[in-house]
């Protein structure tokens, strides 16, 4: 088995606990806070991991005192990471959680979602089985280069592209829906994506956009797929979980349901592992589970 090439963001999450969030010119005090490793790329890493799926976590880490939070974390973690160290300061993520665990995220973008053109040219495309990218690197000025490489290396990879869907450029849309990624969004995500009305409708409108499979997720009911290639409809249901955050419920579903087809599971038995795996997320704090 060769490795899955994770491309993203380790970021510095600063959680933070409150009953409800302000409204414009209130007031609140906080029940807490923490700070924690989190980011995409990161915690799909870690969900791979967690299954002992062979990865690579292609993720810069640059300066300042989150980057530093980030470097010091990771040295007390086996994490298979490439050294992409730019001299530029990382941001940090706020997260705040509400008490019905939903999380709203103010983000403060650093070197962490920014990608350098030359950092690819030490990546070798046979090492690879498939690639994970998120929405958020590729709505940067440097989204572009990642594009790029896909592009030029061929490989198969899944695209998270997140809630910010809508504001990534048309232009680069198009460039990763013509490269046929399998695409893994949650219900609200396709259904104004795609301006339809049902999982299914927008499930069918995607897959005909990318000419791939589409996962669907759509919290506790569950999670949804829709093959490409015998436009067989899949559904697998929801573990009942008592929630403590939602933070990276979504990443580690994703993590999950790759590293289930890396071993050679079905889309069932990876729909359902990547549903467990999430609710186990969503009943502690942090996108991160201990062996």
């Amino acid at each position: 088995m060769k490795k899955v090439l994770v491309i993203g963001s380790t970021v510095a999450d600063v959680i933070i606990r409150l009953d409800k969030l302000p409204t414009t010119g209130g007031d609140v005090n906080v029940r807490g806070q923490k700070m924690s490793m989190g980011g995409c790329a990161f915690n799909v890493s870690q969900a791979i991991a967690y299954f002992d799926v062979p990865y690579l976590l292609f993720s810069p880490i640059g300066t300042g005192i989150y980057a530093d939070y980030i470097r010091k974390e990771l040295a007390g973690m086996e994490v298979t990471r490439a050294e992409l160290n730019p001299d530029e300061p990382n941001g940090c993520c706020y997260c705040l959680v509400e008490d019905d665990g939903e999380r709203t995220f103010i983000c403060d973008h650093g070197t962490e979602y920014k990608f350098k053109e030359e950092w690819y040219k030490n990546l070798d495309p046979n090492d690879f089985d498939c690639a994970y990218i998120c929405g958020l690197e590729i709505e940067e000025d440097t989204g572009d280069f990642i594009i790029d490489f896909l592009e030029n290396s061929h490989i198969p990879f899944y695209f998270a592209p997140g809630p910010r869907i809508n504001e990534i450029e048309k232009r680069k849309m198009n460039r990763i829906f013509s490269l046929n990624p399998i695409l893994h969004v949650n219900k609200t995500e396709a259904v104004t994506f795609t301006e339809t009305d049902s999982i299914y409708n927008a499930a069918e409108k995607l897959t005909d956009m990318t000419e791939n499979t589409v996962v669907i997720t759509d919290g506790e009911n569950g999670s949804f797929c829709l093959s490409y290639t015998d436009r067989k409809w899949y559904e697998a249901p929801a573990f009942k979980a008592d929630v403590v955050d939602t933070i990276g419920a979504g990443d580690s579903h994703i993590g999950t349901f790759i590293a289930q087809r890396q071993l050679g599971k079905s889309i069932e038995q990876a729909l359902t592992e990547a549903n467990r795996i999430s609710s186990l997320i969503v009943q502690k704090e942090g996108a991160r589970l201990n062996r």
